[in-house]
């Protein structure tokens, strides 16, 4: 996609603080970190999300997300990572090429990220299940 903002980096037309590439994924430094070291790692193929990846490129994705987090946890001492796709703009994704973000964690990082139960919704779990079995 010509002007989307992950294919220049792709291509070399915008900077990134490289943390790894292959031949499927690369992974760089989020210029708007919430914590320090939080990487987006995409494809390299234009793809908008987990709705429209092919299940092996999603697969390398994975693949070097697993990679960093062993990386991170051998080099860093990190233990504690949040690994996060949005998808949809509903679901707050803001940049249209699939990305997962990889953050790390403390006690003290100040991020909270609320998800609002509703134990009212188990009622419902039969009903729920027909529409998907």
């Amino acid at each position: 996609m010509e002007n989307c903002i992950f294919c220049k980096i792709i291509r070399g037309e915008i900077p990134s603080w490289k943390v790894y590439e292959d031949e499927h994924t690369l992974a760089f430094l989020d210029i708007n970190p919430v914590a320090r070291y939080h990487t987006i790692v995409i494809p390299k193929t234009h793809h908008e999300n987990i709705f429209d990846i092919p299940p092996a490129v999603f697969s390398h994705v994975c693949t070097t997300v697993k990679h960093l987090a062993d990386l991170y946890q051998e080099k860093l001492g990190l233990t504690d990572l949040q690994i996060r796709h949005n998808a949809g703009a509903n679901a707050q994704q803001d940049v249209f090429h699939l990305h997962m973000h990889i953050v790390p964690r403390s006690a003290d990082d100040g991020i909270d990220i609320l998800h609002i139960p509703h134990p009212e919704w188990r009622e419902t779990f039969d009903d729920l299940l027909k529409k998907l079995l």
